[in-house]
């Protein structure tokens, strides 16, 4: 398959990245800079739609990224959730609304929602709130996507990133991008829609 892999220089993203070439699919990668194949800013609907002109017969579109804000909620401001919705949420359905004309018609979406969503902490409502609705729009747009499918990811804490993050998440086991990309992997080559595949310590 012909995927679109989005954030593949990320944490996520590279492991998803490289599962994907072991088991040969084509992979394209989008990132705002860097040595992407196409740079893309995926806040912007134009460059959304600018990507999706530049790269044609795609099979799948695969997302590991979105920028948040963590922020106690007395201090979170309204552009602190608007860019947390944008970064997060907003990007992800844009990909989906504008992909959903590229993708072939058996193709398929797989967005990155979070532990967060059914675990808060403090610094993350808004953060919450966004993964919470990545989750509500998978499942409300499998049902009009068909035969187009559109899943969700939702990670625990990712052990490559424990350092920088590790201090939100007091008493969560991490777990290695391997097996995040592993729940990347059951979406694109499975055949289950509206689903969350939530990957956490066992």
């Amino acid at each position: 398959m012909k995927v679109l892999v989005i954030g593949a220089s990320g944490t996520v993203g590279s492991a998803v990245r490289a599962l994907l070439l072991e088991r040969g699919h084509e992979v394209v990668t989008v990132g705002r800079s860097g040595t992407a194949d196409v740079i893309a800013d995926m806040t912007d609907p134009g460059s959304v739609s600018r990507m999706y002109e530049q790269v044609t017969g795609l099979d799948a579109v695969v997302c590991a990224a979105g920028g948040a804000v963590f922020r106690p909620l007395p201090q979170l401001t309204a552009e602190d959730f608007e860019a947390t919705f944008r970064g997060k949420a907003l990007s992800q359905l844009e990909l989906v609304r504008q992909g959903a004309r590229h993708v072939a018609p058996q193709g398929s979406f797989t967005l990155i929602s979070g532990v967060l969503t059914e675990e808060p902490i403090v610094a993350g409502a808004a953060v919450s709130a966004a993964n919470g609705a990545v989750e509500a729009f998978a499942r409300a747009a499998a049902i009009e996507l068909a035969p187009q499918r559109v899943n969700v990811v939702s990670p625990t804490l990712v052990a490559e990133s424990a350092d920088a993050y590790g201090a939100f998440f007091p008493g969560i086991e991490p777990v290695p991008a391997r097996r995040v990309a592993l729940a990347y992997l059951r979406s694109l080559e499975g055949h289950a829609t509206g689903q969350i595949y939530r990957v956490t310590t066992p």
